[in-house]
């Protein structure tokens, strides 16, 4: 497995600190999110999922605990936005650079916008999708939110 990424690439540039941590990705998980923070022995809270979305038709980013659903309309307000979607996996993949199960919000061809989960910025570390299936990052989440431009907000749903 690559350690290095456009994702690990994008933070390097960015002068962020991070740890690059590869557990065993099982492409069966119901919850790959869930799988992650299983395989690295952490709380869910802690290891955010990104999920790809489109807000008003055009494409975004929501980070957030893999423990948790996202609530596309406090996303949609989060952003400035009117409605929000899940964006579609071949989509997704082709906006993001990556695939599915590996898509990370760091070194994305083209910048979208970005929401991260207000209480993630509680935690002193979390992991995020390294840019590559099995790959995560750990990193501070407010170093995070900087260098993607991320707006914090409550996205999850009650």
């Amino acid at each position: 497995m690559a350690r290095a990424t456009r994702a690990t690439q994008a933070l390097d540039k960015a002068g962020i600190a991070y740890s690059v941590h590869a557990y065993d990705y099982d492409p069966g998980a119901d919850k790959v999110g869930l799988q992650a923070a299983e395989a690295l022995g952490e709380d869910p809270a802690r290891v955010l999922k990104t999920l790809m979305v489109l807000l008003d038709g055009k494409p975004a980013c929501a980070i957030l605990p893999s423990n948790r659903e996202l609530s596309m309309k406090r996303l949609a307000a989060a952003l400035g936005g009117k409605s929000a979607q899940m964006m579609p996996v071949p989509q997704a993949e082709r906006v993001s650079g990556y695939k599915v199960g590996g898509v990370s919000p760091f070194g994305q061809p083209r910048p979208v916008p970005v929401a991260i989960e207000a209480a993630a910025l509680a935690e002193a570390q979390v992991y995020i999708n390294g840019g590559q299936r099995g790959l995560q990052v750990r990193l501070d989440p407010r170093d995070a939110c900087r260098v993607l431009g991320a707006v914090s907000a409550a996205i999850v749903a009650d």
